[in-house]
């Protein structure tokens, strides 16, 4: 089921192994796999701010008044997707499936100034391509040792003890303990000793259209002595981030490629800094991506048994912003 890119990762495991410090770059499928050494990064025109890497130089300023607008679907052509999800978890094809969507929104501001302004842990231009501002870490390996931080349920802070509301309500509990059991799972892949550390640890995100708490963990593990300084083959066994899929991961991916009709791409793919001894690397999540002279923003979340149509609409309009304060 998941053709990958199986050259492109041996070439991974080769700098991996030499300690060739490297930027990846893995979109949604693994179809493509891209490889940039710190020389190559500068003639890529990729610009990257994470929190231990960044190849930004200039300071910009922002003196214009942000406009934005997003044109989100009717209710009637989300459904169509969604029905079908929910008809798949019915009859037990999955239990956890991560629905996106693709909206055309206008905005003043350039994909570069999007990069420049927007407040994120990871942050990434390509080109003339995509900007992405993501808050999610796919893994970090520290010391022979693997983390991952699974992010499931969001909630607006404005509301009244909204925190509580988000660590007690019954369909994103769910979904988060789908999530963290399944991260386990595929951490064991590749490394002993897996457990979680923090479980539904709650963090405070700011943005400029409103300010939202999200529900994280932490799992780690001792990488396996095979898979020890092949990021490639890592890579390799762990995509698509389980996050964004959902569970078991062959059969949800058939639903969403059915379900929602559109080529995700470089979306809810993955990308990293290794700096020779260590990684870490981000889902490609509040990513915006222009095809001919329209941008698009692609935006979704998990869909269980329990979901509301409703409910699963609106987030999906929620997570249309740029945190730009």
């Amino acid at each position: 089921m998941f053709s990958t890119n199986h050259q492109k990762f041996m070439e991974m495991d080769e700098l991996s192994l030499q300690k060739v410090p490297f930027f990846f770059v893995i979109d949604f499928l693994s179809e493509k796999v891209e490889t940039y050494t710190e020389n190559e990064i500068e003639k890529s025109g990729l610009l990257i701010d994470f929190q231990g890497f960044s190849n930004t130089k200039t300071e910009h300023t922002l003196d214009k008044k942000v406009e934005w607008k997003s044109f989100p679907e009717t209710l009637e052509s989300f459904k169509n997707g969604f029905d079908k999800v929910q008809k798949n978890i019915r009859l037990g094809n999955s239990y956890l499936v991560n629905y996106t969507r693709k909206t055309k929104i206008e905005t003043n501001l350039s994909l570069e100034e999007i990069f420049y302004h927007s407040n994120a842990k990871y942050k990434v231009f390509y080109k003339d391509f995509f900007v992405f501002f993501s808050p999610e870490t796919f893994v970090k390996i520290v010391d022979g040792k693997i983390l991952t931080y699974p992010m499931k349920g969001t909630i607006d802070a404005s509301l009244e003890n909204a925190a509580e509301i988000l660590k007690n309500d019954k369909k994103e509990k769910a979904e988060h303990y789908t999530v963290v059991d399944l991260l386990r799972n595929d951490l064991s892949m590749v490394a002993d000793e897996v457990k979680v550390d923090k479980f539904q640890h709650i963090d405070f995100i700011k943005t400029r259209q409103k300010d939202l708490y999200a529900m994280s963990s932490e799992i780690s593990g001792k990488i396996k002595p095979e898979f020890e300084g092949k990021l490639g083959s890592i890579m390799q066994k762990l995509l698509p981030a389980g996050s964004i899929l959902g569970a078991p991961k062959p059969k949800t991916l058939e639903i969403i490629l059915d379900a929602e009709g559109y080529e995700r791409g470089y979306y809810t793919g993955v990308c990293g800094w290794f700096d020779g001894e260590n990684v870490d690397s981000c889902v490609m999540i509040r990513f915006i991506e222009k095809e001919g002279d329209q941008l698009y923003f692609k935006s979704g979340g998990g869909i269980t048994h329990m979901s509301k149509l409703e409910d699963e609409y609106q987030e999906m309009k929620n997570k249309i912003y740029v945190p730009i304060h």
